[in-house]
C-alpha cells in the first residue's frame, strides 16, 4: 500500500509491506508516526516500558473456534497482502523520533556467511528459521490477507512477534488471526495456531507511529503442545544498538513472490537517516513480508538468531530497501506482556 507523509516540508510516498497488500512491510508506508487517525483514542498513559501501555485484544472462544476451520488451504493461497487492500490516506507529519534509551536486553535463543550479502532469494539453507518463521492470515475489514511472523522464545511458550499493522490498521484489530509457521504453498506441516490474544505498542495503538509499528500474539495449544515445544524458539534482544550484519525473512506475496516460500535477505544494516529511528537494509522483499523477523548473530548453519526487528516499510522513491522498528523499551514490555498471558 502506498501512502504520503509531510516531514520538513517534504512529500514523501511510502510503501507498506502488508501480506494483505505491501502494508505489511511498511504497515503501508508506515502510518505517520506521531499522528491520530480519525477514530482512533489513546492508549492507556504510563511510562516507557510499562506492562500497562500495552494495547492488546483476546477474541472470544466462539471466534479463536471458528479461526480454526475458517483457513483452508485455498483461503490461505487466496489471500492478498495486506498492503494491497490499504486505500491510501491523508498526508500526515512525522513527529521527530526521540532516541533509543535503555539497557541491552537479550533473551538467548531456545536452542562464515555463505549467503551474505543478498538482495532477496529463496532460503534453502534449512535450520531454525523454517519452522519458527511462519505466515500470519487474519481477516482485515470482512477480506482475508496474510502478514509474517516469528516464534520467540518465552515464559508461556507460545508467543508471536509480527508488525503492528498484521494486528491492528485503521483502527481495528484484525479477526481470524492464525499463525502458519513453515508455511509452504498452501501447507501447514505444523499446524494452525489460533490467537487467543493480539497485542501491540501503545505508540501504534494510538497514531501508528512508525517507529513502534511492532505487534504480538499468544496462541493457543494444539494437541497440547505449545507453539515453540513443536517448532522451536528464535531469541531476541532489545536496545541493542544499529549498524550490524542483518538477516531479514518473510513471505512476500506480492510480485515478483507469490507468498508461497521462506524469502529471506541479508547484508550490512544501517539507520535509517531519513524520517524515522528504524533500522535499514537493502532487501526486495514486497507486500506480505511485513511482520517477518530480522536477526543479528545469524547462524547459517543452524538457522538460529537474535531477533531485533520486524520487515515494517519502505520508501517508494528508495525501492528495494526495507526498514523495521529499533527494539527498545516499549518493544520489550510488548514482549514481557505478551510472554506472561
Amino acid at each position: 500500500m502506498r501512502r504520503h507523509r509531510t516531514a520538513a516540508g517534504i512529500l514523501l510516498a511510502v510503501t507498506a509491506l502488508f501480506t494483505g497488500a505491501l502494508v505489511e512491510a511498511g504497515a503501508a508506508g508506515a502510518a505517520e508516526a506521531g499522528t491520530r487517525p480519525a477514530g482512533r483514542t489513546d492508549a492507556t498513559a504510563a511510562g516507557p516500558g510499562s506492562e500497562a501501555a500495552v494495547a492488546a485484544r483476546t477474541p472470544s472462544l466462539a471466534e479463536q473456534r471458528s479461526a480454526r476451520t475458517f483457513w483452508t488451504a485455498e483461503r490461505m493461497r487466496g489471500a492478498t497482502p495486506l498492503d494491497l487492500l490499504v486505500t491510501p490516506q491523508a498526508a500526515k507529519r512525522l513527529k521527530a523520533p526521540k532516541a533509543p534509551e535503555g539497557p541491552v536486553t537479550t533473551v538467548e535463543p531456545t536452542a562464515a556467511p555463505a549467503a551474505f550479502p543478498q538482495a532477496g532469494g529463496q532460503w534453502t539453507g534449512g535450520g531454525a528459521v523454517v519452522k519458527t518463521s511462519g505466515r500470519v492470515f487474519f481477516t482485515f475489514q470482512g477480506r482475508t490477507a496474510s502478514c509474517s511472523g516469528n516464534a520467540v522464545t518465552s515464559q508461556n511458550a507460545s508467543t508471536v512477534i509480527t508488525a503492528g499493522h498484521c494486528v491492528k490498521y485503521q483502527g481495528s484489530w484484525h479477526t481470524n488471526w492464525v499463525f502458519v509457521p513453515a508455511y509452504d504453498n498452501g501447507s501447514a506441516p505444523y499446524g494452525q495456531w489460533t490467537a487467543t490474544k493480539t497485542l501491540t505498542t501503545p505508540q501504534w495503538e494510538a497514531s501508528e507511529d512508525i517507529n513502534h509499528d511492532v505487534g504480538a500474539a499468544v496462541v493457543a495449544p494444539l494437541n497440547g503442545r505449545t507453539l515453540t515445544s513443536v517448532v522451536g524458539a528464535q531469541g531476541i534482544q532489545f536496545n541493542g544498538g544499529y549498524n550490524k550484519p542483518m538477516y531479514a525473512f518473510g513471505f512476500p506475496a506480492a510480485s515478483p513472490y507469490d507468498g508461497s516460500k521462506l524469502i529471506y535477505c541479508s547484508g550490512n544494516s544501517s539507520k535509517d537517516f531519513l524520517f524515522s529511528q528504524d533500522h535499514s537494509l537493502a532487501c526486495n522483499m514486497t507486500g506480505g513480508s511485513s511482520g517477518g523477523p530480522w536477526f543479528t548473530g545469524f547462524n547459517e548453519a543452524t538457522g538460529q538468531g537474535t531477533q531485533v526487528s520486524v520487515n515494517s516499510f519502505g520508501y517508494t522513491f528508495l525501492p528495494n530497501r526495507m526498514f523495521g522498528p529499533y527494539f527498545g523499551n516499549d518493544a520489550k514490555a510488548l514482549y514481557d506482556k505478551a510472554q506472561t498471558s
